[in-house]
């Protein structure tokens, strides 16, 4: 049996390749991408006005005070969205602008229009009156001041988010290039295992599917379900392995039959293809019946079937994997306060139901829940995050900081 760092290591070295796509922008939404994103353009694409107000030549009001005015001309009026001016502007001259209209090349400087005073009047406005000096620049929205041209907005390995989304359409990007997703078979296994909602205490009800299949979006796959796969069923199982090999499918998970019971045939049926990187059992609870095995370029994942400990396998086995296909940058952890102690086996790594909050002081803790045991789904539901105690340690103690993750999404979401 190894520990959950030599397991994480073979999954590292047993990264399977898949290539990229281009994908309209609006629907690149949590998938990863495959290149360095530049802008294509400025943004501001021109020098543009931050406030309503006037444009002016700020050098025209030099020598301007309180006891010597001056009255600057309109010449006309600017809205966001109008094609520059292209009149020819004449000294102490002045043109209405609003928030985001492009400047004229001979004004450098806006005055809100809160402070502008009018004649005549403001009902029938002539002129604008300056009585003060003005410098340059104020409230201008430079051109690239946001964006200059070929400026990096995404970097390659990014998790698409909303606000990625914002930015590349505001840059008139329509198209991107992103990792492939993975193509996932998943099966249940075992006689017990029911879809039926109405079970007799002999049947245990098909949830883990329905689990997985629910994390394809947050964790960047495609899923689908293979049923389930009787105590009988070794042949199906390899002739499903066989026909991955030829097909899209990158990976087969299946939730069950891992151990050493007299049913449990996923290790011997996997043991009869050339594999590579194998592994079986590792120590860590929940889930130490865990097998992983790389064939060709597929792999295969044989999660156990209790829900809980498949859970935290998918989230601390299944997904950094998939991470390192993808070619993410590792997460990184939470780090929490930890609010009660908590004792376990020295050599094995725990992954603990949890529930994260914050203090009165801002200080983030954590609180290890009760009900630790892998059949309880009710402290799961309780929990908002996976606490890591590894291996090592026993007696981990109130106050200590430790590391946390989200159960349903990556941390990257965090970054």
């Amino acid at each position: 049996m190894i520990n959950y760092h030599q397991a994480k290591s073979i999954l590292k070295k047993a990264k399977i390749k898949i290539s990229n796509e281009k994908v309209l922008v609006k629907n690149s939404i949590n998938r990863v991408a495959a290149k360095d994103i530049l802008s294509p353009s400025n943004h501001p694409l021109g020098d543009n006005a931050a406030f309503d107000g006037f444009a002016i030549n700020a050098t025209d009001t030099k020598n301007i005070n309180k006891k010597k005015p001056k009255q600057f001309k309109i010449i006309g009026s600017i809205a966001a969205g109008n094609k520059p001016l292209s009149k020819k502007v004449k000294k102490f001259e002045a043109v209405e602008i609003m928030t985001g209209g492009i400047i004229p090349n001979a004004f450098n400087t806006i005055i809100p229009i809160e402070q502008i005073k009018f004649y005549p009047s403001k009902q029938n406005p002539k002129s604008i009156i300056i009585d003060k000096q003005f410098t340059k620049f104020n409230h201008v929205r430079f051109k690239g001041s946001d964006y200059k041209k070929n400026q990096l907005v995404v970097k390659k390995g990014t998790i698409i988010q909303p606000n990625h989304i914002l930015a590349l359409k505001t840059l008139g990007i329509k198209k991107i290039e992103v990792k492939k997703k993975l193509n996932i078979l998943f099966f249940s296994t075992g006689n017990e295992i029911s879809n039926s909602n109405n079970i007799p205490n002999w049947k245990v009800r098909n949830s883990n599917s329905h689990y997985i299949e629910s994390l394809n979006n947050n964790f960047l796959f495609n899923f689908k379900n293979g049923g389930i796969l009787r105590d009988h069923h070794q042949k199906i199982f390899k002739s499903q392995i066989q026909k991955m090999l030829k097909s899209k499918t990158d990976i087969i998970i299946t939730s069950g039959a891992v151990s050493a019971g007299k049913f449990d045939y996923i290790p011997s049926v996997v043991k009869q293809f050339k594999t590579s990187h194998y592994f079986k059992s590792v120590m860590i609870r929940p889930g130490k019946p865990l097998l992983f095995a790389k064939i060709n370029q597929k792999v295969v994942f044989g999660l156990p079937g209790n829900p809980i400990s498949s859970a935290a396998c998918f989230r601390f086995f299944v997904y950094p994997f998939i991470e390192n296909i993808l070619e993410l940058l590792p997460e990184k952890p939470v780090k929490a306060v930890l609010k009660n102690s908590f004792n376990k086996v020295k050599n094995f790594t725990r992954f603990i139901k949890s529930k994260l909050t914050t203090s009165n002081n801002g200080k983030l803790e954590v609180e290890l829940l009760k009900g630790q045991e892998s059949f309880r789904i009710n402290s799961f539901v309780k929990s908002n995050v996976w606490a890591m105690l590894p291996d090592g340690q026993s007696n981990f103690k109130k106050g200590q900081i430790i590391d946390c993750f989200l159960p349903n999404h990556s941390n990257k979401i965090l970054d």
